[in-house]
């Protein structure tokens, strides 16, 4: 039997779960509401989660919202989980003896996950952009998950639209959040619900002229970000991930913003260089393959200090 693995996905507001084996084959998947009362509650849905499998595990890899500092596995933030601040995770999470347990972060599980076996594999320099409630992200630099610091790199979320210096200018809270573009159109469109993105993509796919103006201008916004990211990091691609990016119109109006941006700034035309945009293979299964790649390369002595800077030597 091959090398079974759970890997697990805190959302918001569900928890997803799944076994891959080491090839990366998803063999099943479930989904569990996220307990939102406290964190003791979290960890009894997670340990039982965990209980179900145990004996089958060679490996437990979660991806969680927020900060995660290494090696200790201590989540800092938690963002949409907030009772997950400061616990380091190994020590309430109760995996078999002697299987490993390895946590990282939401945005650079996802960016782990292109690089393993998506549309980031054999790219040198690319990122990860996942639209979502917020923006995560992650940074491949020399085919590493680059951290920086702080293992704060790719909180895209945190990029300012405008010099306000206020939170409404954060971009992933506000114009860049696909969340409240879907709630944006809903809105103006009069619809039953806030959340129903399949209704709101019903309409932005069929040409309505409301849901296409709000659309397009979430998109622009999202291409801005890319703009200024390449003016950093120079990358060769960039993946668009979240739950949307399964509706090509995202990419496909991303990339048209893009061009835009560009006919817009001569400058910029002349200067930089044009990165790939591309849908992101694994959608919203990426955090769990990405989480379980990060495991194999803790198992694997993989997790160097090239990955890690300078902050390995700190803790």
């Amino acid at each position: 039997m091959a090398d079974i693995y759970l890997a697990i996905d805190v959302g918001g507001t569900n928890i997803k779960y799944g076994l891959i084996d080491r090839a990366g084959h998803l063999m099943e998947k479930h989904t569990t509401p996220t307990p939102r009362t406290n964190f003791d509650e979290f960890t009894a849905t997670v340990n039982h989660i965990v209980d179900d499998y145990a004996p089958r595990l060679k490996g437990v890899a979660m991806s969680v919202p927020g900060t995660v500092i290494h090696p200790q596995e201590q989540v800092i933030g938690g963002g949409m989980v907030p009772f997950l601040d400061q616990k380091e995770l190994p020590h309430f999470i109760h995996v078999p003896e002697g299987v490993p347990f390895a946590v990282e972060n939401d945005g650079k599980s996802a960016a782990l996950a292109e690089m393993w076996l998506g549309n980031l594999n054999g790219v040198v320099n690319g990122a990860a952009i996942v639209l979502g409630t917020a923006i995560g992200g992650g940074l491949i630099i020399n085919r590493h998950l680059y951290f920086g610091s702080h293992f704060q790199a790719g909180e895209f979320s945190f990029m300012a639209d405008n010099a306000n210096f206020s939170e409404q200018s954060l971009l992933g809270f506000h114009a860049g959040s696909a969340v409240g573009m879907i709630e944006r159109i809903s809105m103006a469109m009069g619809l039953p619900t806030r959340t129903d993105g399949r209704a709101v993509f019903d309409e932005i796919n069929s040409g309505n002229a409301i849901a296409l103006r709000i659309f397009r201008d979430f998109c622009r916004q999202i291409a801005m970000l890319i703009v200024n990211v390449q003016s950093v990091v120079d990358m060769e691609r960039f993946v668009i991930g979240g739950g949307i990016s399964a509706q090509p119109i995202v990419v496909t109006e991303i990339n048209a913003a893009y061009q835009q941006a560009r006919r817009a700034m001569p400058l910029l035309d002349r200067t930089l260089s044009q990165p790939e945009i591309l849908a992101g293979k694994f959608q919203n299964d990426a955090n769990m393959y990405g989480a379980l790649y990060n495991l194999l390369l803790k198992v694997n002595g993989e997790d160097t200090e090239t990955q890690w800077g300078v902050q390995r030597d700190r803790h």
